[in-house]
This record gives C-alpha cells, sequence and structure tokens, in this order.
C-alpha cells in the first residue's frame, strides 16, 4: 500500500516542477514506489562548479526537491502545505558529467514534521551524496 496520495503520478509531478528551479537544473522524476520516489539530474553546465565538479547546491537542490515533493504527496494538499525546516548533505564523492539519481524514502511521517533520506547516486551506482530533510507541515490559513 502505497503513503503516498492517490493521483501521484510522474506526470504530475514533473508538471508540478515546470517553471521552476527544479525545470532549470533538468530535474526529472522517474520512478514512484509504494515508500520512495526517484529522479534523476544532469551534470552539466547548469549543476557544475568552476572546478568541473557537480555542485554541492545543485546535489541538495536534488535532496530538497524529492523530500520536499514526497512529503507534499503524503498531505492533504487542500489544508496543509510543507515547507523545509532542515536540510544536511554529505557529500562521498564527486562527479564530472553523465547523470545522478536521486532516491527519497521516509525516516518519520508525523502530524506536524516528516522526515527524509535522500541517496544521490552517478550511473556506476556510487554513493555521491546522502542527505537528510526535515519538513514542517504548516495549516492553510
Amino acid at each position: 500500500m502505497s503513503i503516498f496520495n492517490p493521483g501521484v503520478t510522474l506526470e504530475s509531478l514533473n508538471k508540478l516542477s515546470a517553471n521552476t528551479m527544479v525545470s532549470h537544473l533538468g530535474i526529472e522524476f522517474t520512478s514512484i514506489g509504494n515508500d520512495f520516489i526517484e529522479a534523476k539530474m544532469p551534470v552539466d553546465i547548469r549543476t557544475l562548479q568552476p572546478l568541473g565538479l557537480l555542485h554541492g547546491g545543485a546535489s541538495v537542490t536534488l535532496a530538497e526537491t524529492l523530500g520536499s515533493v514526497a512529503a507534499t504527496c503524503c498531505i492533504d494538499r487542500d489544508t496543509q502545505y510543507c515547507v523545509g525546516l532542515d536540510i544536511n548533505a554529505n557529500h562521498i564523492k564527486s562527479a564530472k558529467s553523465g547523470y545522478v539519481f536521486g532516491t527519497t524514502k521516509p525516516i518519520h511521517i508525523g502530524k506536524r514534521t516528516h522526515v527524509w533520506e535522500i541517496r544521490i547516486v552517478n550511473e556506476q551506482r556510487e554513493l555521491i551524496c546522502i542527505s537528510r530533510i526535515t519538513m514542517a507541515v504548516i495549516d492553510k490559513r
């Protein structure tokens, strides 16, 4: 049984990201499972830092995108919304080209906070970055 709301599709997630930083960086949602969401991001001129390596901020953007979207897919969007409260990232290995792939899974889904882990790997499935985001769940006024 899925933890995500009915109607969450790759098409709806990619459409939600149109004309945002997510689309500007080329992030594309690629898979939804019962308890995970995956996306890929190119390692190219949009995501490289001056030394020709994947920018740590780009990895964090991918991580925050995955955690934020996953949390949003678990709440009643008519009455609540989610915002990032805290994020951390450990950059384990560099990438110079190709794609990186992020997968988010929940650690905690509560009424007022969510905690999500995001693992980012390269095309060889080597760990590039591991991140954890805490999301605040806020009632709409």
